[in-house]
Protein backbone atom coordinates (compact mmCIF):
# COMPACT_ATOMS: atom_id res chain seq x y z
CA UNK A 1 0.00 0.00 0.00
CA UNK A 2 1.65 3.43 -0.97
CA UNK A 3 1.39 6.45 1.29
CA UNK A 4 -1.47 8.12 -0.08
CA UNK A 5 -3.54 4.47 0.68
CA UNK A 6 -2.39 4.50 3.99
CA UNK A 7 -3.73 8.33 4.96
CA UNK A 8 -7.20 7.60 3.27
CA UNK A 9 -7.61 4.30 5.37
CA UNK A 10 -6.14 5.99 8.57
CA UNK A 11 -8.64 9.08 7.87
CA UNK A 12 -11.35 6.14 7.43
CA UNK A 13 -10.64 4.74 10.13
CA UNK A 14 -10.93 8.08 12.43
CA UNK A 15 -14.44 8.98 10.81
CA UNK A 16 -15.54 5.28 11.90
CA UNK A 17 -14.82 5.91 15.19
CA UNK A 18 -16.03 8.81 15.65
CA UNK A 19 -19.48 8.13 14.14
CA UNK A 20 -19.20 4.82 16.71
CA UNK A 21 -18.53 7.78 19.22
CA UNK A 22 -21.24 10.06 18.45
CA UNK A 23 -24.18 7.53 18.37
CA UNK A 24 -26.64 7.03 21.29
CA UNK A 25 -27.32 3.69 22.39
CA UNK A 26 -30.22 3.55 24.36
CA UNK A 27 -29.72 2.65 28.15
CA UNK A 28 -30.78 -0.76 29.22
CA UNK A 29 -33.44 -1.17 31.58
CA UNK A 30 -33.18 -3.83 34.11
CA UNK A 31 -36.43 -4.30 36.75
CA UNK A 32 -35.52 -5.64 39.48
CA UNK A 33 -39.23 -7.44 41.07
CA UNK A 34 -38.89 -7.97 44.81
CA UNK A 35 -42.38 -9.20 46.12
CA UNK A 36 -44.43 -9.64 43.02
CA UNK A 37 -44.02 -12.41 40.66
CA UNK A 38 -45.12 -14.72 38.12
CA UNK A 39 -46.93 -17.97 39.37
CA UNK A 40 -49.15 -20.40 37.61
CA UNK A 41 -52.62 -21.13 38.64
CA UNK A 42 -52.95 -24.91 39.76
CA UNK A 43 -56.31 -24.73 39.00
CA UNK A 44 -55.99 -22.91 35.20
CA UNK A 45 -52.70 -23.36 34.68
CA UNK A 46 -52.22 -19.96 33.79
CA UNK A 47 -49.62 -17.59 34.71
CA UNK A 48 -50.81 -14.52 36.77
CA UNK A 49 -48.56 -11.70 39.44
CA UNK A 50 -48.83 -12.05 43.17
CA UNK A 51 -47.78 -10.66 45.50
CA UNK A 52 -45.66 -12.93 48.21
CA UNK A 53 -42.86 -13.24 50.45
CA UNK A 54 -39.54 -14.03 48.97
CA UNK A 55 -36.94 -15.84 51.36
CA UNK A 56 -33.85 -16.29 51.01
CA UNK A 57 -33.41 -19.81 53.54
CA UNK A 58 -37.43 -21.16 53.21
CA UNK A 59 -39.29 -21.77 49.58
CA UNK A 60 -42.88 -20.68 49.43
CA UNK A 61 -44.50 -22.81 47.44
CA UNK A 62 -47.52 -22.51 45.05
CA UNK A 63 -48.46 -25.80 44.71
CA UNK A 64 -51.99 -25.33 46.04
CA UNK A 65 -52.38 -21.79 45.04
CA UNK A 66 -54.81 -20.07 44.93
CA UNK A 67 -57.44 -21.63 48.14
CA UNK A 68 -61.26 -21.60 47.22
CA UNK A 69 -61.98 -18.96 50.52
CA UNK A 70 -61.19 -16.08 49.51
CA UNK A 71 -62.81 -12.97 47.79
CA UNK A 72 -61.72 -9.30 46.59
CA UNK A 73 -59.99 -6.84 49.50
CA UNK A 74 -61.76 -4.00 47.22
CA UNK A 75 -65.91 -3.96 47.36
CA UNK A 76 -66.61 -0.42 47.09
CA UNK A 77 -66.23 2.13 44.33
CA UNK A 78 -66.00 6.08 45.71
CA UNK A 79 -66.42 8.66 42.72
CA UNK A 80 -65.37 12.10 44.03
CA UNK A 81 -64.61 15.46 41.85
CA UNK A 82 -61.79 17.73 42.69
CA UNK A 83 -63.20 20.85 42.90
CA UNK A 84 -59.83 22.15 40.95
CA UNK A 85 -58.78 22.03 37.34
CA UNK A 86 -56.43 19.15 36.30
CA UNK A 87 -52.84 21.10 37.11
CA UNK A 88 -53.74 21.81 40.56
CA UNK A 89 -55.25 18.16 40.79
CA UNK A 90 -52.41 16.15 39.82
CA UNK A 91 -50.31 18.73 41.92
CA UNK A 92 -52.51 18.27 45.51
CA UNK A 93 -52.86 14.11 44.78
CA UNK A 94 -49.43 13.64 44.51
CA UNK A 95 -47.74 15.84 47.07
CA UNK A 96 -50.06 16.27 49.86
CA UNK A 97 -51.75 14.01 51.87
CA UNK A 98 -54.37 12.97 50.15
CA UNK A 99 -54.79 10.61 46.50
CA UNK A 100 -57.13 8.97 45.24
CA UNK A 101 -56.16 5.58 42.43
CA UNK A 102 -57.27 7.59 39.46
CA UNK A 103 -57.44 10.66 38.13
CA UNK A 104 -59.95 11.45 35.50
CA UNK A 105 -58.45 14.98 33.52
CA UNK A 106 -61.16 17.55 31.99
CA UNK A 107 -58.91 17.26 28.69
CA UNK A 108 -60.82 15.42 25.88
CA UNK A 109 -58.20 13.10 25.20
CA UNK A 110 -57.03 9.52 25.81
CA UNK A 111 -55.61 9.52 28.98
CA UNK A 112 -56.56 8.81 32.24
CA UNK A 113 -53.45 8.84 35.33
CA UNK A 114 -52.81 6.27 37.73
CA UNK A 115 -51.84 7.60 41.16
CA UNK A 116 -51.92 4.95 43.69
CA UNK A 117 -51.34 0.89 42.68
CA UNK A 118 -54.55 -0.71 42.97
CA UNK A 119 -53.45 -2.93 45.74
CA UNK A 120 -52.38 0.32 48.13
CA UNK A 121 -54.79 2.24 49.97
CA UNK A 122 -55.33 5.94 48.99
CA UNK A 123 -56.67 8.45 51.02
CA UNK A 124 -59.64 9.45 49.33
CA UNK A 125 -62.39 8.94 51.55
CA UNK A 126 -61.79 10.19 54.57
CA UNK A 127 -63.87 9.81 57.87
CA UNK A 128 -66.75 7.73 55.83
CA UNK A 129 -69.30 4.66 56.00
CA UNK A 130 -71.15 2.18 53.78
CA UNK A 131 -73.17 -0.56 54.69
CA UNK A 132 -71.95 -0.53 58.31
CA UNK A 133 -68.45 -0.27 57.48
CA UNK A 134 -66.14 2.72 58.56
CA UNK A 135 -62.83 4.13 57.15
CA UNK A 136 -63.71 2.83 53.14
CA UNK A 137 -60.37 3.55 52.38
CA UNK A 138 -59.32 0.31 53.38
CA UNK A 139 -61.71 -1.70 50.97
CA UNK A 140 -62.13 0.56 48.09
CA UNK A 141 -60.92 2.28 44.81
CA UNK A 142 -60.99 6.18 44.73
CA UNK A 143 -61.93 7.47 41.47
CA UNK A 144 -61.28 11.64 41.63
CA UNK A 145 -62.92 13.68 38.19
CA UNK A 146 -61.29 17.08 37.48
CA UNK A 147 -64.46 19.08 37.74
CA UNK A 148 -64.99 22.71 39.27
CA UNK A 149 -67.91 21.74 41.88
CA UNK A 150 -69.96 24.10 43.20
CA UNK A 151 -69.14 27.84 42.15
CA UNK A 152 -72.11 29.11 43.84
CA UNK A 153 -73.01 28.73 47.61
CA UNK A 154 -75.14 26.49 49.83
CA UNK A 155 -77.86 28.70 49.84
CA UNK A 156 -77.33 29.29 46.26
CA UNK A 157 -75.36 26.57 44.56
CA UNK A 158 -74.12 26.33 41.17
CA UNK A 159 -72.34 23.29 40.06
CA UNK A 160 -70.41 22.46 37.37
CA UNK A 161 -71.42 19.98 34.68
CA UNK A 162 -69.76 17.16 33.45
CA UNK A 163 -68.79 16.68 29.48
CA UNK A 164 -69.76 14.03 27.55
CA UNK A 165 -66.12 13.08 26.59
CA UNK A 166 -64.94 13.00 30.51
CA UNK A 167 -68.20 10.84 31.54
CA UNK A 168 -66.96 8.29 28.49
CA UNK A 169 -63.75 8.18 30.69
CA UNK A 170 -65.00 7.13 33.51
CA UNK A 171 -67.51 4.95 32.23
CA UNK A 172 -64.99 2.92 30.56
CA UNK A 173 -62.98 2.75 33.91
CA UNK A 174 -65.48 1.90 36.05
CA UNK A 175 -66.78 -0.52 34.39
CA UNK A 176 -63.20 -2.57 34.32
CA UNK A 177 -62.83 -2.07 37.41
CA UNK A 178 -66.37 -3.20 38.97
CA UNK A 179 -66.06 -6.16 36.64
CA UNK A 180 -62.83 -7.47 37.77
CA UNK A 181 -63.90 -6.92 41.24
CA UNK A 182 -67.41 -8.03 41.19
CA UNK A 183 -68.25 -5.04 43.02
CA UNK A 184 -72.08 -5.06 43.78
CA UNK A 185 -74.23 -2.03 42.22
CA UNK A 186 -75.51 -0.47 45.33
CA UNK A 187 -71.67 -0.18 46.24
CA UNK A 188 -70.35 2.28 43.30
CA UNK A 189 -71.03 5.31 45.40
CA UNK A 190 -70.18 8.99 45.70
CA UNK A 191 -68.26 10.45 48.53
CA UNK A 192 -71.51 12.11 49.43
CA UNK A 193 -73.07 8.79 50.44
CA UNK A 194 -70.18 7.77 52.27
CA UNK A 195 -69.66 11.29 54.32
CA UNK A 196 -72.97 13.13 54.22
CA UNK A 197 -72.75 16.66 54.85
CA UNK A 198 -69.08 16.78 54.93
CA UNK A 199 -68.48 15.91 51.22
CA UNK A 200 -71.11 16.79 48.55
CA UNK A 201 -69.46 15.40 45.70
CA UNK A 202 -69.73 14.16 42.91
CA UNK A 203 -72.73 16.53 43.34
CA UNK A 204 -75.91 16.74 41.70
CA UNK A 205 -74.77 16.97 38.23
CA UNK A 206 -73.01 13.72 37.96
CA UNK A 207 -74.98 11.28 35.76
CA UNK A 208 -75.89 8.28 37.58
CA UNK A 209 -78.21 7.24 35.62
CA UNK A 210 -75.76 7.38 32.12
CA UNK A 211 -73.70 5.38 33.76
CA UNK A 212 -76.00 2.78 35.03
CA UNK A 213 -77.59 2.91 31.49
CA UNK A 214 -74.31 2.93 29.50
CA UNK A 215 -71.77 0.92 30.77
CA UNK A 216 -74.15 -1.04 33.45
CA UNK A 217 -72.52 0.71 36.10
CA UNK A 218 -73.92 1.28 39.96
CA UNK A 219 -77.56 0.98 41.24
CA UNK A 220 -80.51 2.27 39.62
CA UNK A 221 -84.08 2.07 40.39
CA UNK A 222 -86.73 0.60 38.22
CA UNK A 223 -89.86 3.28 37.23
CA UNK A 224 -92.40 0.49 37.71
CA UNK A 225 -91.93 0.10 41.00
CA UNK A 226 -91.14 3.66 41.78
CA UNK A 227 -94.65 4.44 40.76
CA UNK A 228 -96.44 1.93 42.01
CA UNK A 229 -94.09 2.83 45.51
CA UNK A 230 -95.59 6.16 45.11
CA UNK A 231 -99.32 5.16 45.07
CA UNK A 232 -98.60 3.94 48.55
CA UNK A 233 -96.98 7.03 49.99
CA UNK A 234 -98.49 7.51 53.47
CA UNK A 235 -98.40 11.30 53.47
CA UNK A 236 -98.22 11.95 57.10
CA UNK A 237 -94.56 12.49 57.16
CA UNK A 238 -94.56 13.89 60.71
CA UNK A 239 -95.16 11.13 62.78
CA UNK A 240 -91.52 9.17 64.42
CA UNK A 241 -92.96 5.84 62.87
CA UNK A 242 -92.69 7.13 59.60
CA UNK A 243 -88.94 8.78 59.87
CA UNK A 244 -88.49 5.30 61.72
CA UNK A 245 -89.12 3.90 58.53
CA UNK A 246 -87.75 6.11 56.67
CA UNK A 247 -84.02 5.76 58.59
CA UNK A 248 -84.60 2.09 58.52
CA UNK A 249 -84.24 2.45 54.73
CA UNK A 250 -81.28 4.82 54.46
CA UNK A 251 -79.44 2.72 56.89
CA UNK A 252 -81.08 -0.77 54.73
CA UNK A 253 -79.64 1.13 51.45
CA UNK A 254 -76.40 2.17 53.02
CA UNK A 255 -76.27 5.22 54.45
CA UNK A 256 -75.18 5.71 58.43
CA UNK A 257 -78.11 7.24 60.18
CA UNK A 258 -79.93 6.84 63.42
CA UNK A 259 -83.35 5.02 63.96
CA UNK A 260 -84.82 7.50 66.59
CA UNK A 261 -87.73 9.11 64.28
CA UNK A 262 -86.44 12.29 64.30
CA UNK A 263 -85.16 14.49 61.02
CA UNK A 264 -82.12 15.22 62.87
CA UNK A 265 -78.89 16.79 61.25
CA UNK A 266 -77.32 13.22 60.43
CA UNK A 267 -81.17 12.05 59.14
CA UNK A 268 -81.14 15.29 56.95
CA UNK A 269 -77.79 14.99 55.67
CA UNK A 270 -78.21 11.10 54.43
CA UNK A 271 -81.26 12.07 52.89
CA UNK A 272 -79.83 15.34 50.92
CA UNK A 273 -77.11 12.65 49.69
CA UNK A 274 -79.39 10.35 48.71
CA UNK A 275 -81.50 12.88 46.46
CA UNK A 276 -78.17 14.19 45.05
CA UNK A 277 -77.85 10.87 43.72
CA UNK A 278 -80.86 9.07 42.56
CA UNK A 279 -83.21 12.51 42.74
CA UNK A 280 -80.68 15.52 41.54
CA UNK A 281 -83.51 18.12 41.03
CA UNK A 282 -84.67 18.53 44.32
CA UNK A 283 -82.47 17.86 47.16
CA UNK A 284 -83.48 19.52 50.27
CA UNK A 285 -83.31 16.91 52.39
CA UNK A 286 -87.06 16.61 52.60
CA UNK A 287 -88.99 13.40 52.18
CA UNK A 288 -91.33 13.79 49.77
CA UNK A 289 -93.41 10.77 48.34
CA UNK A 290 -90.89 10.76 45.19
CA UNK A 291 -87.88 10.51 47.33
CA UNK A 292 -89.49 7.93 49.44
CA UNK A 293 -90.91 5.84 46.40
CA UNK A 294 -87.19 5.90 44.82
CA UNK A 295 -85.57 4.89 48.31
CA UNK A 296 -88.48 1.71 48.21
CA UNK A 297 -87.61 0.78 44.72
CA UNK A 298 -83.94 1.07 45.31
CA UNK A 299 -83.90 -1.71 48.33
CA UNK A 300 -86.92 -3.98 46.65
CA UNK A 301 -84.28 -4.47 43.89
CA UNK A 302 -81.01 -4.53 46.06
CA UNK A 303 -82.07 -5.74 49.33
CA UNK A 304 -84.74 -7.87 49.01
Amino acid sequence: MNFKGLVFSAISCFFILASCATKKVPPKTITKVIRDTVIINSKTDQPEMTRAAKLDKYKVTTDYYPSISQDERVRFLVLHYTAINTELSLKVLTQKDVSAHYLINDYDDKTINLLVDETKRAWHAGVSSWKGLDNINFSSIGIEIVNLGNKGTDAYPNYAPYPDYQIKKVGELTQDIVKRYNISPFNVIGHSDVAPGRKPDPGPLFPWKKLYTDYGVGAWYDDTDKYIFMQQYPWDTTSSVFITQVQTDLKKYGYNVPTNGMIDTQTKNAIVAFQMHFRPEKYDGVVDAETWAILKALNKKYNP
